[in-house]
């Protein structure tokens, strides 16, 4: 939010041209100097435009100083690259600032439309500077005529807190590397993320939740924590990482999550609908084995993801397209048709493998339809009592409780022994 200050110098400027003015009258005067009192005020004025219409030398040196293309922090900074030159200039100074933690800092700007675009590129490529993104007003002071304004960006933290959240931060990173294999390609190391995220993480509404203060201090947060979160992991690890805010579809509440780049392509990351402790029917969440980790949501099929999720037109993102990554299809559990014999065997092969969950997707609708209707909502049950009783003879049992979980949109399965 923006809000506009009065200017606060113009009743001092006037004060002082007044001064000046019977000054310089004065000295004309005593002079001798000839000429009529319209000549000696005009050049009253001259002299006083010339002063006022100086800028401040911060804003001078501000438009002298080059803009650095590339962030020294090492961020991708892929809002950045999207603005013009004047504007990256105002990035710049923005970042700098806020960096800096600066109550005010001068603009060399005061266009209020570009100041807000700017603003919204800074945050979005820097989930860092989490001081000033939970629900801080910001102010600009402008000053009529001129072209620099005044910029005081609302702070949330005490100096401690800041110390001791960029020390969980630390932490963090520390922990999720610890979890990377040797060796791990990319796509292990954005699963470990994702992961971790879901593991350490509640969604839950709190005085942090917008950004990674929220999960890494607190273990809270709804959607812009949770996708500022993966931001900063993902870029800490050199894995390109674009934080995107949209809507969602038949709901007035906006969304935010990630789009990562995996061996040149890119895939949708939502680590927020990831966590969902309550997917499974019943009380199954009491199971350990990945009970609140919903994989559906890791490189989910873009054709899929966008029947829900729309990305805000202020700036372009990248478009998603590969699906090579998407969970199941790594996993052999995405399946082009359905076929009884194929899939109990798929479900007796994971049970085989020591799995607690088996779950399972379908390319198409009517295959998922046939399969929930016959596997789920069957009045017998007779194809998951199937697999029930394998697993019962795996183990030596001679009764077992299982529990499911639908994902419609995205067409998946999920049963939990």
């Amino acid at each position: 939010m923006r809000k506009h200050r009065l200017p606060q110098k113009v009743c001092l400027f006037v004060i002082l041209l007044a001064v000046l003015g019977w000054g310089l009258n004065t000295r004309i005067h005593r002079s001798g100097e000839t000429g009529s009192d319209t000549e000696q005020q005009s050049v009253i004025m001259d002299v006083a435009r010339g002063i006022f219409d100086r800028e401040p030398s911060e804003v001078q040196d501000l438009r002298e100083q080059s803009i650095a293309e590339t962030d020294e922090g090492g961020y991708q900074e892929y809002y950045f690259n999207l603005l013009g030159d004047d504007e990256r200039r105002i990035y710049r100074e923005m970042l700098d600032g806020i960096e800096k933690r600066e109550n005010n800092f001068y603009l060399t700007t005061s266009e209020e439309t570009k100041i807000n675009k700017v603003y919204h590129a800074l945050l979005k490529d820097h989930p860092e500077l989490f001081w000033v993104h939970n629900r801080q007003e910001v102010y600009t002071t402008s000053y009529q005529g001129k072209d620099y304004c005044e910029f005081a960006p609302g702070y949330t933290y005490t100096d401690q807190e800041v110390e001791e959240i960029q020390q969980a931060m630390q932490n963090a990173c520390q922990e999720v590397r610890s979890l990377i294999p040797e060796g791990a390609d990319t796509y292990e190391k954005v699963r470990t993320v994702y992961a971790y995220l879901i593991d350490h993480a509640e969604y839950a509404s709190s005085e942090d939740d917008q950004n990674i203060a929220g999960i890494f201090w607190k273990g809270q947060a709804v959607c812009a924590g949770y996708a500022r979160a993966v931001q900063y992991l993902l870029e800490q690890l050199d894995i390109p990482c674009i934080y995107v805010e949209g809507d969602t579809r038949d709901s007035d509440e906006g969304h935010a999550w990630d789009i990562v780049q995996i061996e040149g392509q890119y895939y949708y990351v939502d680590a927020t609908n990831g966590d969902q402790p309550q997917f499974l029917e019943g009380d199954a969440v009491q199971f350990a084995e990945h009970k609140t980790i919903i994989y559906d949501y890791l490189c989910p099929f873009p054709q899929e993801y966008e029947l829900v999720y729309t990305a805000s037109d202020e700036f372009p993102v990248p478009e998603c397209t590969a699906t090579d990554k998407n969970f199941y299809m790594l996993n052999g559990a995405c399946f082009d048709s359905y076929d009884y014999q194929s899939l109990y065997e798929f479900c007796c092969m994971r049970l085989d493998n020591g799995a607690a969950v088996v779950r399972f997707k379908f390319r198409n609708q009517e295959d998922f339809d046939e399969v929930y209707q016959q596997w789920i909502q069957s009045d017998g049950d007779e194809y998951i009592q199937d697999v029930a009783r394998y697993y019962m003879g795996l183990y030596g049992l001679s009764t077992v409780e299982y529990h499911y979980g639908v994902l419609d949109n995205l067409k998946t399965m999920y049963f939990m022994f």
